[in-house]
């Protein structure tokens, strides 16, 4: 099964924007979560059309499963 991480961010502008992290680590806390996604907005690097990121919305764990057919 695959799972994905998603990080789900506000800008400044009211823009949603999400990133997904493959293969996340097992053992991630929500405290974790929201210490990075907070850092990530404080060090202003990414940005939605010229609008930094200003809020945290929330982060999920996306499982799915894959099943490859030779043909």
């Amino acid at each position: 099964m695959a799972k994905t991480l998603e990080l789900s961010f506000e800008s400044a502008l009211g823009k949603e924007v999400t990133f997904s992290v493959e293969a996340p680590r097992e053992d991630l806390t929500a405290a974790e979560l929201k210490t990075g996604m907070d850092s990530i907005i404080a060090l202003g690097v990414f940005a939605v059309e010229g609008s930094p990121f200003a809020v945290a919305k929330g982060a999920r764990i996306v499982e799915r499963n894959i099943q490859d057919y030779e043909i």
